[in-house]
């Protein structure tokens, strides 16, 4: 299966099964999206921050952030199939993609849009925010100690 948007840089590490994806597209909307009411959320899932339903940082902005950002994997779910793929580098380059970058514990999102000349892109943190991105870091940390074990010959 081919992956529905090119991943750069980073690899794709898996793309997930329907039902997985399903299952990480419900987890996202019931995060993202609790507030949806009156908000056309089916067409574009990031209705919810240009409506100001969810509170978001947009353009320049919202880049900043997500570049400030790291993980141990994300998560790329598309915005018109229930498609999600795994990749192991924060994806760059989606402009005019409607698409969401998430760490697997969807710390934060962010929102790309086919309309990024004039809305978007979005970055939102979760309600739980400061607890989650500390666990990222942890396994950042810990990742990079592995990386550099390896590198060292000790594993």
């Amino acid at each position: 299966m081919e992956p529905f948007v090119e991943i750069f840089p980073g690899r794709v590490l898996r793309i997930l099964e329907p039902s997985s994806a399903a299952a990480i597209e419900t987890q996202w909307m019931n995060t993202f999206c609790h507030n949806k009411q009156g908000v056309n959320t089916r067409q574009y899932k990031w209705h919810i921050f240009s409506s100001g339903r969810y509170e978001a940082l947009e353009g320049k902005l919202a880049v900043d952030a997500y570049e400030r950002h790291s993980a141990t994997e994300f998560f790329v779910l598309s915005n018109s199939s229930q498609e999600v793929i795994v990749t192991d580098l924060r994806p760059q380059a989606l402009s005019g993609t409607d698409c969401y970058v998430f760490p697997v514990n969807m710390a934060w999102t962010m929102a790309f849009t086919h309309e990024e000349d004039r809305l978007g892109p979005y970055f939102a943190k979760h309600r739980q925010y400061d607890r989650l991105e500390a666990d990222n870091a942890r396994l950042v940390k810990k990742q990079q100690q592995k990386e550099q074990a390896i590198k060292n010959g000790w594993l």
